[in-house]
């Protein structure tokens, strides 16, 4: 398998992650590819007509793309270990998708200022996509503690994965405060090996 990736990408640390946790991570070699919104890369495109990363190409069928497709796909492969079965699958996959949609509010204020002409920027509009951010944070923190200190699973890599992003890119806007529970949490997950060996390069 060929894994199509950029070393930010909070994305692609998803993937990584579980394959690190999943004993995978030997089965894939990774594609680097440079790709923006605006500069789509060639070599991409032909696998992914969204030019996102990441993108999983399997010898067995089409290029897999959309993070959680992938790792729903990976996660079989490796035996089933991280998306669990009964109720508290629903619960991982909404963790997931809380977290996939805080990395969207992230990744779109840090375009806003890295991609977009400063004189066509709109503050309002960032600071609308924090307050999503926001709400989601404390929302983690007040009502999804019990699930986050549980058993190893998506939901919580996700969970991870969005906070790290949030610290890298925005970290001024200080997500902790009021937030103390999720706060322990993330500094205890983000020790794991899996965590460390996934961290993005700075820039």
């Amino acid at each position: 398998m060929k894994l199509y990736y950029a070393p930010t990408s909070p994305y692609v640390r998803k993937v990584m992650i579980l394959l690190e946790e999943t004993g995978q991570r030997d089965d894939v070699e990774l594609i680097n590819v440079a790709t923006t919104p605006v500069a789509a890369d060639p070599a991409l495109l032909s696998k992914n007509p969204l030019a996102k990363v990441p993108a999983l190409e399997r010898p067995d069928g089409p290029t897999l793309y959309d993070s959680r497709v992938i790792t729903a796909y990976l996660d079989v492969r490796g035996g089933d270990q991280l998306y669990p079965s009964g109720a508290r699958r629903w619960d991982t996959l909404t963790l997931e998708a809380t977290a996939d949609g805080i990395l969207d509010a992230a990744l779109l204020m840090t375009y806003e200022t890295r991609l977009r002409p400063e004189d066509k920027r709109m503050p309002e509009w960032v600071d609308g996509q924090w307050d999503k951010v926001a709400r989601s944070v404390s929302a983690l923190n007040t009502r999804w503690m019990s699930h986050l200190n549980g058993p190893l699973d998506m939901g919580q890599i996700a969970v991870a994965c969005a906070l790290a992003y949030v610290d890298f890119r925005h970290d001024a806007r200080g997500w902790r405060k009021g937030n103390d529970g999720l706060a322990a949490w993330f500094k205890a997950f983000e020790s794991r090996p899996s965590m460390q060996s996934t961290v993005p390069p700075a820039g």
